[in-house]
């Protein structure tokens, strides 16, 4: 059974930092692309960040240059590097990889 768990959403003043981690369970991890996805209250869910299996990334335009997605094999890990962080990147943050889903964590950027 795929498990994916994120963690480290928070609280953070506009123009600070937070970095979310996707831990993986249940499948060879490093033979799949991971996706971070958000959902803002009222808005439908959008794809902020992905990275395939070689370490290709891709970034919705809004977040490039602010957001990094990195990933640890050895770890069963993905990271979501979010600087500058502004009040519109308030939403609940979920990792993907193809039909699984984490429960989501939480950010909220105040100004």
């Amino acid at each position: 059974q795929v498990q994916l768990v994120e963690s480290g959403g928070g609280l953070v003043q506009a123009g600070g930092s937070l970095r979310l981690s996707c831990a993986a369970s249940g499948r060879i991890f490093s033979t799949y692309a991971i996706r971070w996805f958000r959902q803002a209250p009222g808005k439908e869910r959008e794809l902020v960040a992905a990275i395939d299996w070689s370490g290709d990334r891709v970034y919705v335009d809004s977040v490039k240059g602010r957001f990094t997605i990195s990933r640890d094999n050895t770890k069963n890990t993905v990271y979501l590097q979010m600087n500058s962080l502004k009040p519109e990147d308030t939403a609940v943050y979920y990792c993907n990889s193809d039909k699984y889903w984490g429960q989501g964590t939480q950010v909220t950027v105040f100004s």
